[in-house]
């Protein structure tokens, strides 16, 4: 029996403890977020579990649960990172050859002029959004120079604070009429995909991130080889073993938006069998290190 342990209990944490057991793969749950957490007097806890899931994605507490733990991981923290830092991945993609929206990154602060230059390479409307949050959250879409200046105006009162420590922000092509995916690939292999859909009202109310956590549905879909061959090519360019992928697809192009490097696992029914089979091979493999 191995002993996995997972940091956060969300909806991830609830799908995968039984079909891991059921493969001889014990699930715990030890948060180290949100707590408070003992460090001294014989806190470490480096003989209870054999592998983690996934790093922490605050950094701080991930090296705390690094020095009690003292275990591997199946995406660790350098996975986290690289896939976190939208505009190194871009960046990275984008050299390799893989499809990639218009990307501008800005490093904060910068004068109006350069601003203005940066909008202006675009057709509108932009993306802008923060280099490294998750969930959608600060993505703003802007028709005009005006807006676009007005967004980065409070972008800048946020950067102002010294305890901000990303000052990034990318400009980004908006992809009109594009079908939003995450496609989810372990250890290089493609094993499913949803689509992710906000309901019409939404839509017609004017709300266009299809982010789940904004209310977005995910619907499993059986995704073409070429885009399954697309999402495991962006998994093994970066070196990650669990990531989620996700694809923008509209009529006559289809590019890498973002990656995922503590992806949300969803329900099995929207998964290719084998899935689970897949993922404890991984854990077992990982273990071994």
């Amino acid at each position: 029996m191995i002993d996995l342990v997972a940091v956060n209990r969300a909806e991830t944490f609830e799908r995968i403890r039984d079909p891991l057991a059921n493969r001889d793969i014990r699930l715990h749950h030890v948060p180290v977020t949100e707590r408070t957490l003992a460090l001294t007097d014989d806190a470490a806890r480096r003989d209870e579990f054999d592998v983690g899931f996934v790093y922490p994605g605050r950094f701080m507490e991930g090296g705390v649960a690094d020095a009690l733990f003292d275990i591997p991981w199946i995406n660790g923290r350098e996975a986290v990172v690289t896939s976190r830092n939208k505009g190194g991945v871009i960046a990275r993609l984008d050299a390799a050859g893989v499809p990639v929206p218009k990307t501008v990154m800005v490093s904060n602060p910068v004068g109006q002029d350069e601003l203005t230059d940066v909008f202006e390479r675009f057709e509108p409307p932009v993306v802008v959004k923060p280099n490294s949050a998750t969930r959608g959250v600060g993505v703003a879409k802007v028709h005009d120079l005006d807006s676009f200046l007005g967004v980065v105006d409070y972008l800048d009162l946020v950067h102002d604070y010294r305890a901000t420590g990303d000052k990034s922000f990318l400009v980004q092509e908006y992809v009109a009429g594009a079908t939003d995916y995450r496609a989810m690939i372990v250890d290089g292999e493609y094993v499913g995909a949803v689509e992710r859909r906000l309901p019409d009202d939404a839509l017609r109310s004017g709300q266009w991130k299809h982010n789940v956590h904004r209310g977005a549905d995910a619907t499993g879909v059986d995704l073409p080889n070429h885009l399954r061959e697309l999402a495991a090519r962006v998994a093994a360019e970066l070196d990650i073993p669990l990531l989620g992928v996700d694809l923008l697809v509209s009529e006559d192009r289809a590019v890498v938006s973002e990656t995922n490097a503590r992806p949300t696992v969803d329900a099995a029914t929207k998964y290719e069998e084998g899935f689970y089979d897949r993922l404890a091979m991984l854990i077992e493999q990982v273990a071994k290190e």
